[in-house]
């Protein structure tokens, strides 16, 4: 699952980098159709990346509270079993 992830957010760095560079050329001039289009479609990859990380990061914490769950109940029972 990292692989995917470490993809997308490589992609992002690159797109925003490239961003970053084609606004530094010519700063002084007004943003073009493109540019508001590539920056608008940049807002929504970035919104995206921040719901996909939010979920995982939600997955992540559940798994994490029911294996607490589980080694706490395992203690419960050798303790009980003593």
């Amino acid at each position: 699952m990292n692989k995917p992830m470490n993809r997308i957010y490589a992609a992002l760095i690159a797109g925003c980098l490239s961003s970053v560079a084609l606004a530094q050329t010519n700063p002084s001039a007004e943003p073009t159709h493109a540019d508001k289009k590539a920056a608008k479609a940049q807002a929504k990859a970035d919104k995206k990346s921040d719901v996909a990380q939010a979920k995982a990061d939600k997955s992540r914490t559940e798994a994490q509270t029911d294996a607490d769950k589980a080694a706490a109940d395992a203690k419960e029972k050798d303790a009980k079993k003593e």
